[in-house]
């Protein structure tokens, strides 16, 4: 039986499972936690991330194939020796918003777009790079290669330096309808360099791209793209992913751009495309709002759904943290419609609210730009194991929702392009199934109107 492992390597932990590669059966899985971070400044050592996977990988069976998903758009800097010249700064780090935009003020929201699918805003690699060149100038000096979180690990598992188109569509310098790098943008940074040596190639989506002991490598790819492939989503299907960040994401047999910057136009892990809203804050709301209400999170969904829909009036604007979709790295949460006989269910059932009325504003944005949304409608994440999530998302989208299983949807993606590796196809396995939430009858549209107020 040749087996398969899929690495998910996120902002919080490291995540494994084996696979049977041609049944796709889940046979063994691990997890292991990676260093906290804080936005503003939100960076990890990269061989946090190898010591994590070491963890995760403990025990586990040998495996014939290997392909590693990772967080997008981080910045891993190397010197011409491959070594690590200062920690990573992950996509959630927003130091670099000043050089977003900037760059913004090189290209107007319509070159952008029809350059690299996207409007660059501080989660993009190329901000992350304008920052490096603006404040450790030092360190920019010693810089001769530019890695993702996924390319990197690929590379220290014993594969080559390589990406893949899905991962690089996230960057602000890899234009997904070319399939090709686009220095120019990058010479707004450094028009000095030589870019075509610091960038790793670009990898096919089935392609082997190294060993690591017996097992052949994969080339990996980007988060989002990998959850695409675990969940077996076809075009007009829409997957929601709620977790420290929330993504609003389709298959598209068609690139998008957006001269707002609302829908990221990127490319998914097979060759099609994979157009994406990402917002800043999700389960850190929910989160934040359990801390102040001294309740566990269970306990917080028990209290969301204890309350009606509409939660008494009170809306929360989840941008607790800054927010990235709209880009407003400076903002603040806010909490409007308490009176003096608020409840805790009701402060606890707007935080679930809160966080869905941001993701549906990012559904819309799909729509706006042409993208086939009329599929099933799939939730995601860490969120989906939670009722509350569940219920105020069906109910406020007004269609039903499937929660698939298994959970680590990452893990599995990345599993599925490690058996395409392995056999040279794609399997063909069942993905996407799972419990289907159906909507109630709530006033949806008066909700979200009070959160657009609230929100502008």
């Amino acid at each position: 039986m040749p087996l398969v492992l899929g690495v998910d390597s996120s902002t919080q932990s490291t995540k494994v499972e084996v696979r049977d590669a041609d049944t796709g059966e889940l046979v063994a899985e691990g997890r292991a936690p990676h260093p906290p971070t804080n936005p503003p400044r939100s960076e990890q050592d990269p061989d946090a991330w190898l010591a994590a996977l070491e963890v995760a990988r403990a025990g586990l069976p040998d495996v014939d194939a290997i392909a590693v998903a990772g967080q997008q758009h981080g910045l891993v800097a190397l010197d011409a020796r491959g070594e690590v010249i200062r920690p990573a700064k992950l996509w959630n780090d927003t130091e670099s918003a000043p050089d977003a935009q900037w760059l913004r003020g090189r290209l107007d929201g319509e070159g952008w777009a029809r350059a690299c699918g996207s409007v660059p805003v501080a989660a993009f690699t190329i901000t992350k790079l304008s920052w490096l060149h603006r404040v450790e100038p030092e360190k920019w000096a010693r810089l001769a290669r530019v890695c993702l979180p996924h390319d990197w690990l690929t590379w220290k598992l014993g594969g080559e330096f390589v990406t893949d188109r899905g991962d690089a569509s996230g960057t602000g310098y890899f234009s997904a309808a070319e399939n090709a790098y686009r220095t120019d943008l990058l010479a707004f940074v450094d028009s000095d360099a030589d870019w075509v040596s610091r960038l790793p190639t670009v990898a096919s989506p089935t392609e082997v791209v190294g060993r690591c002991g017996d097992a052949v490598l994969g080339p990996g790819t980007g988060d989002n793209m990998a959850a695409a492939l675990g969940v077996g989503l076809e075009p007009g299907d829409l997957a929601i992913s709620v977790g420290t960040s929330g993504t609003v994401f389709a298959v598209s047999g068609t690139p998008t751009f957006d001269a707002s910057g609302a829908v990221a136009g990127f490319a998914d892990a097979t060759g099609r495309y994979l157009p994406l809203v990402c917002t800043l804050n999700a389960t850190k709301v929910t989160d934040a709002i359990a801390g102040l209400l001294g309740v566990e999170a269970m306990r917080l969904d028990a209290l969301a759904l204890d309350a009606s829909a509409g939660a008494g009036g009170v809306t929360v604007v989840p941008y607790f943290d800054g927010e990235r979709t709209p880009d407003r790295p400076d903002a603040t949460g806010t909490i409007s419609g308490l009176r003096s006989d608020v409840t805790r269910e009701q402060l606890a059932r707007a935080a679930y609210e809160g966080v869905v009325c941001g993701l549906l504003e990012a559904l819309d944005a799909l729509g706006a730009v042409g993208v086939d949304i009329g599929g099933r409608l799939l939730l995601l994440g860490g969120g989906a194991r939670s009722p509350a999530f569940r219920r105020v998302l069906a109910d406020l989208a007004g269609r039903p929702v499937t929660v698939p299983a298994p959970r680590e949807h990452v893990a599995t993606g990345a599993c599925v392009q490690a058996a395409a590796a392995l056999h040279g196809a794609w399997p063909e396995w069942k993905l996407g199934r799972g419990e289907v939430v159906d909507p109630a009858t709530v006033d949806r549209d008066a909700i979200r109107d009070r959160y657009r107020s609230a929100e502008s």
